[in-house]
């Protein structure tokens, strides 16, 4: 099994910046992706960036390229996702997943996903 724990949300005016990070343990090595969803109200859990694990390869929705840089620190098995020039509409509740299939490419889809974290609140006040 593998735990993943979000921390870094909050509350930010429009134009200001958040960092999230996730914290994996447990059977880590079993875990080839990692990738942030979004979930807001009335909507559908979607992508929003994932890095391969023994590359560093990433990928990004196209509503967050420019914006979000997902990041690894293998040695203290985190992810992070930097979060610049926010907007109302990434107001959301953003969940870390893992994926232990050996891909080459980052998948977009939630169900290519083992592992989940509880979430962490993005509110951005315009």
């Amino acid at each position: 099994q593998v735990q993943l724990v979000e921390s870094g949300g909050g509350t930010v005016q429009e134009g200001g910046s958040l960092r999230l990070s996730c914290a994996a343990s447990g059977r880590t090595f079993s875990t080839y992706v990692m990738g942030w969803f979004r979930q807001s109200p009335g909507k559908e859990r979607e992508f929003v960036a994932g890095i391969l694990r023994s590359t560093g390869g990433t990928r990004y929705a196209d509503s967050v390229k420019g914006r979000f840089t997902i990041s690894r620190d293998s040695a203290k098995n985190t992810v992070y996702l930097q979060m610049n020039s926010l907007k109302p509409e990434d107001t959301a509740i953003y969940y870390c997943a893992a994926d232990r299939s050996r891909r080459l490419v980052v998948g977009a889809h939630r169900d290519l996903y083992d592992y989940w974290g509880q979430g962490t609140q993005v509110t951005i006040s315009s």
